[in-house]
């Protein structure tokens, strides 16, 4: 598959690396020298600097013959152009642009269906808030992916020694806790990601994976040590479009918020757009007005300025006065190892939300959905199984599934099954898949070839 790659940013790289791994041919347009240095020097890709708005550039690249063209500058305007550039040149390439500001909101349809034709259209902002807002009501989740039009959870939990599942084995979890109970799809241990076997413990420390149907998420969250906690006094720092975003759901659901903004000019934008939230003009890194503002007191506290070190120091400062909770934004990828080692696990990026939502359009075969974890170092997949499917109509421990891959939920009709090897998949099933970057290939060439008959 050929696609062309517009922008080289943090986004357009990371893409561009995923698909270059899974041995795409890929073409990075960039006007910027050094952002284009970095993909030749790490990525197996052609680059090209010049405008992606650029009909020249356009064709150079191979317009033509691409698959895909996405569009991931950091300016909607450069992404809209190069779209409708796209369109008349190769109206048959599928095109893909990330628009963030909110005034396209409500024209996602029309953009689709009228020139410039954009066959989908990513707001990463939209996908981090309802991040954040899952994050705010799970405790303790590292990372959370959502399923089923909500009625799978695969999620991402710390352990520490008072869990009840610690010092267990896997294989005693579904007598001991019974039937139905959640399926560890995988185990972070010292950085290392681990696919488990049976007889393998669970250890304090340990971040680990599993999927549970929505209804029996507080149950398996308990016994990993969480407890679902009602949300109602949430502080968020930092007023941009994330944090303007965040509020006004907030209000919606009754959650009594306050939002700190360091512009006076910002704060006033934010008061005559929100309505009960209290908007507050000042530094979220300083002591004295966090604790002026009773910190010790909020469910949960949000970081989200446009510096990463600011959100961080807030984060670790509101820890060290008592909020129950700290979620932290971070845009830069090279800052996600270090966040756990020093103390800070519920991370969210709009950067990495974006590259979830494009990975899920992209994807051979009926993949409905797909989100990154840990990193890049592997995906979770909901995918459709068809009648002409291989897997379908046999035990799952008889299907030749790739090594560091397995299905972890099955959901038919209103049901949720949490699959052993006994289980058989039937026809429209949906399939929740987890698989290690290694075997995404052999994964997406199943559900191109065995699940989607050609």
């Amino acid at each position: 598959m050929k696609v062309l790659v517009v922008g080289a940013g943090e986004v357009g790289y990371h893409i561009a690396g995923h698909l270059a791994r899974e041995k795409n041919d890929v073409v990075v347009i960039d006007e910027d020298p050094e952002a284009l240095r970095r993909v030749s020097d790490h990525i197996d890709a052609l680059v090209i600097q010049g405008s992606g708005s650029s009909p020249a550039v356009l064709k150079a690249a191979g317009l033509k013959e691409a698959e895909i063209v996405m569009a991931v500058t950091n300016r909607d305007e450069t992404n809209l152009v190069a779209c409708l550039m796209a369109d008349l040149i190769s109206p048959g390439t599928r095109k893909m642009a990330r628009l963030r500001h909110d005034g396209y909101d409500g024209f996602h349809d029309q953009l689709r269906d009228h020139p410039p034709h954009i066959d989908v259209v990513i707001n990463p902002e939209i996908e981090v808030v309802k991040t954040i807002e899952h994050m705010m009501r799970i405790p303790g989740a590292a990372e959370i992916g959502e399923f089923g039009n909500g009625r799978v959870r695969f999620v991402g939990v710390g352990l520490d020694e008072n869990a009840r599942v610690c010092g267990k084995r896997l294989a005693d979890l579904a007598h001991q806790f019974g039937q139905g109970f959640p399926l560890v799809a995988a185990i972070v241990r010292r950085d290392e990601l681990i696919i488990p076997r049976g007889n393998d413990q669970l250890l304090a420390g340990d971040r680990v994976y599993f999927t549970s149907a929505e209804k029996r998420l507080p149950e398996a969250l308990a016994a990993f040590g969480r407890e679902v906690r009602p949300l109602k006094r949430a502080l968020i720092i930092g007023g941009g479009a994330i944090g303007l975003r965040l509020a006004a759901s907030l209000e919606r659901q009754d959650v009594n918020t306050k939002i700190i903004e360091k512009e006076p000019a910002r704060c006033q934008v934010l008061a005559q757009q929100l309505g009960n939230a209290l908007v507050l003009q000042g530094d979220g890194s300083d002591q004295n007005l966090l604790s002026e503002e009773n910190i010790k007191d909020m469910d949960a506290v949000v970081t989200l300025t446009g510096s990463e070190e600011t959100n961080i120091l807030s984060s670790l400062l509101a820890r060290r006065l008592g909020a129950r909770k700290t979620i932290t934004k971070i845009n830069k990828f090279s800052y996600f190892p270090i966040m756990s080692a020093i103390g800070i696990e519920q991370v969210v990026s709009p950067r990495l939300s974006a590259i979830n939502s494009i990975l899920q359009h992209i994807r051979r075969g009926k993949v409905l959905s797909a989100i990154s974890i840990h990193g890049e170092q592997a995906e979770v997949i909901e995918a459709v199984a068809l009648e002409t499917s291989d897997i379908v109509g046999k035990p799952l421990k008889d299907v030749d599934l790739p090594k560091g891959s397995l299905v972890t939920g099955i959901i038919r009709d209103n049901e949720v099954i949490i699959p052993s090897g006994t289980s058989v998949v039937v026809p429209d099933d949906h399939l929740i898949i987890f698989a290690t970057r290694q075997a995404i290939a052999k994964i997406e060439k199943i559900l191109a070839v065995k699940l989607e008959y050609f």
